[in-house]
Formats: structure tokens, C-alpha cells, sequence
């Protein structure tokens, strides 16, 4: 245990001594708080001027309207804003008024259901045309009552009068947690992929340099495998918990401000953050003991691609799995890949977040992945031995494999 407590410290320092590790994650915890913080106080420093512009902004200032049938009264046009009204003597009029920037826009009635639209220079957040096909709805239903002997103001309170549901959900909302549980899938993913690598990587460098021979002659090969393993899951846990502690008290701050819009992704439940904690460090343990022992078996860098491609297979083939799976979290296969200790670290808390899932499987499926995280790491700090001093050609995975039954 001191052995192993001495590479744990010893790369765990070069973590969190190097220049680039401790920068990259201050700032991205600073790009978080501003992506987060800059829109809520944008927000809410205009809201005020918010209302006041709505109905100034909605519609032209000064309009050109050539309305020969007489369908648009002024006041049904003033009801959308206080806008300036020029009556024009035909379609001519209407064109050389926009056209000299006289006027903002303009409009040619054809009859009660069709209308041309003329603008000189359209901005992005023009909406005149909208609010005038509204006016033409309007026009249209309050004609069709004269014609119909109907009463229009009853009229549009049947339309106004809104249905009202009271939504009860006694299990889990899949439809808003699937996106918070899509990112997670994916997070998860790259991070078993980059920081998988940084592992092999890092062992295929001591080897290439003979680094290792030296280091096996001090400690054994497992307090060295298992020592970078537990440093790089240390690194990665303090580099992801402080970019989400900033990034969720960031969003905490500015909720008001935003109106709660990303509540959809970041509104995530207690219950899913321990899962997906427990679940993704155990999963990122046990494929990062594997690219150790991938990793082992290149004496030069150059082959790490090929000899990493199983691991990099595997791991692709869960995300898909799980990916396609996602809108059936009760399913047989989502319930057999949560037990499974290289897909459960995926597939469990989306069972948690978007389905149903008893306590004892919750329990039964952490026990099985740590069990196995512990195996693998046996598994492969003997293959790691085995592979120290073996140079030349990359060693193929299964000729380690049959070189496990071999003793200390």
C-alpha cells in the first residue's frame, strides 16, 4: 500500500502540476460562469425596457396601405400599434412610398384573404407581416359575424378561454430528462475516451524510454498501474466538479433572470448526480485499467492507435447501444446493458433518470461494476508485468491474455 500510495501522489502531482491540466479546466470554469452569467444579466437589465418596446417594436412606425375595399378600418390597425397610416390612391403609391423610405412598409389588400407585403431593407427582427396577417384574420372573423349575425366579442372569448391541465406524473418525465441524460451519455463517453488515452499514453511512454525498467525494480506492476489509474481519476473528478459546480451555480444565480429556459438540461435531480458519480467514476476505472494494458503492450508510441482500437471498439459500440436505446429505458436490452459492468456506467442512471428501477438492482449493478473494476485491475497490472520488458512488434492482445496464467 505505501508503494501504491507513492505512485498515487507522484502522479497525481504531475496532474495537477502541469501548467496546461490546471488552466484548461480554470477556463472552462470561467467560460461556463460567463455563457451562464452574461445572458441573465443582459436579460434582466433590459426586461424593464422590455415591455415598453413590445408593442413599438412589433410593427412598422410608418405604413403605406392601398385598401380599395375598405377592409381594414384605422382603428383596427391602431389596435396593433401606434402606427402612421398612409392611405394610398393605388399599388403604385404603396411601392414608391417603401421604396423612398417613406414609409416603413406597405401593404396592397387584394381582398379578405390575400394582401401583397412591400419592404425596402428587411431586419432580422421585422414582424410586421405577422402582425398584419393577424390584423387580416381579425378583419376576416369580424366580417364573417356581420355576415353571420354573430356576436364577434363572444367570438373571441370562446377563443381566448384556455383549457386547463393539470399534469400528474407519478413516475418518471422521460421527455425532460432525456436531454440532461443524452448530455450525460455523451460526457461519459469522452471522458472514458480522452482520459483512457492520456493512461495508455502515458504507460507506453515509460516503456518506449525503458522508464519502466527502473520503476519495477522499486515497486511492483500493480502498485504502478493502479497508481496512475487512481491519480488520473482523481484528476478528472476535481477537473469535472469544479467545471459543474461552476457551470450549476452559475445557472443557479441567473434562473430568475432566464426565466428557468435551461431547466430542461441543467435541472438535474440528486438522485441522477450521485448515479451518474458512482456509475461514471466506475466505468472510467475499468476501461482505464484496460487502456493501462493496452498501452503496455507498444514499445513505441506510434502503435498506441492500434493497439488501443479494442478498447476504443468497445467503448464505441456501448455509447451507440445505449444511444438507440434511450427511448425505451425499461426495455430488456437497456436492462440487461445496466448490469453489465462495461455498459452500466451509461446505462444505469439513464434506467434512474427516464425509467423504473428497483433499489436492489441500483445496488446489484454498483457491486458487479466494482467487483469488476477491481478484477480488471489484476487482469491487467499482470499483463502490464508480463509486457514491461518485451520490445520489438506490438504484442497481440490475445497472446497477453494467454500469458496471464503465468506466476510472479
Amino acid at each position: 500500500m505505501k508503494k501504491l500510495f507513492q505512485v498515487y501522489c507522484f502522479e497525481s502531482g504531475n496532474y495537477f502540476k502541469s501548467k496546461s491540466f490546471m488552466l484548461s479546466t480554470i477556463l472552462i470554469c470561467v467560460l461556463a460562469i460567463a455563457a451562464i452569467s452574461l445572458p441573465g444579466l443582459l436579460s434582466g437589465r433590459s426586461s424593464g425596457e422590455k415591455d415598453s418596446k413590445e408593442n413599438t417594436n412589433a410593427i412598422a412606425e410608418t405604413i403605406a396601405l392601398y385598401d380599395p375595399d375598405g377592409i381594414i378600418t384605422d382603428e383596427l390597425l391602431n389596435s396593433y400599434g401606434k402606427a402612421e397610416i398612409r392611405r394610398t390612391k393605388n399599388e403604385h403609391e404603396v411601392k414608391e412610398s417603401v421604396r423612398s423610405e417613406e414609409s416603413e412598409a406597405g401593404f396592397v389588400i387584394h381582398s379578405l384573404y390575400e394582401y401583397d407585403y412591400y419592404v425596402f431593407n428587411q431586419s432580422m427582427m421585422e414582424n410586421s407581416k405577422e402582425l398584419f396577417s393577424q390584423l387580416m384574420s381579425t378583419a376576416a372573423r369580424m366580417k364573417y359575424c356581420k355576415d353571420n349575425n354573430l356576436n364577434y366579442d363572444e367570438l373571441v372569448q370562446m377563443d381566448e378561454k384556455n383549457i386547463v391541465c393539470h399534469e400528474n406524473i407519478l413516475g418518471k418525465d422521460s421527455r425532460s430528462n432525456y436531454f440532461y441524460s443524452y448530455i450525460l451519455v455523451i460526457l461519459v463517453f469522452f471522458v472514458i475516451v480522452m482520459y483512457g488515452m492520456m493512461i495508455a499514453t502515458s504507460v507506453a511512454n515509460e516503456k518506449s524510454n525503458r522508464t519502466v525498467e527502473i520503476l519495477v525494480t522499486s515497486t511492483s506492476s500493480t502498485s504502478l498501474l493502479f497508481g496512475k489509474v487512481l491519480a488520473g481519476a482523481t484528476a478528472i473528478l476535481f477537473q469535472l466538479g469544479l467545471i459543474f459546480a461552476s457551470l450549476l451555480g452559475a445557472y443557479h444565480l441567473n434562473r430568475d433572470n432566464l426565466d428557468g429556459m435551461l431547466d430542461f438540461i441543467l435541472n438535474i435531480p440528486a438522485d441522477v448526480l450521485v448515479t451518474f458519480a458512482v456509475f461514471g467514476l466506475g466505468g472510467f476505472l475499468i476501461y482505464a485499467f484496460m487502456y493501462g494494458a493496452l498501452g503496455a503492450l507498444v514499445s513505441k508510441i506510434e502503435d498506441l492507435n492500434k493497439s488501443a482500437g479494442t478498447a476504443q471498439m468497445l467503448v464505441m459500440i456501448i455509447y451507440f447501444l445505449v444511444l438507440f436505446q434511450m427511448q425505451e429505458p425499461d426495455g430488456i436490452i437497456m436492462k440487461v446493458l445496466s448490469f453489465l459492468p462495461v455498459s452500466s456506467y451509461s446505462a444505469m442512471f439513464i434506467r434512474i433518470a427516464m425509467g423504473t428501477v428497483a433499489v436492489w438492482e441500483i445496488i446489484l449493478a454498483a457491486v458487479i461494476l466494482y467487483v469488476s473494476v477491481v478484477g480488471m485491475g489484476f487482469i491487467a497490472a499482470k499483463i502490464f508485468r508480463n509486457s514491461t520488458l518485451r520490445y520489438g512488434n506490438p504484442i497481440k492482445l490475445t497472446n497477453a491474455l494467454k500469458g496471464l496464467h503465468s506466476r510472479e
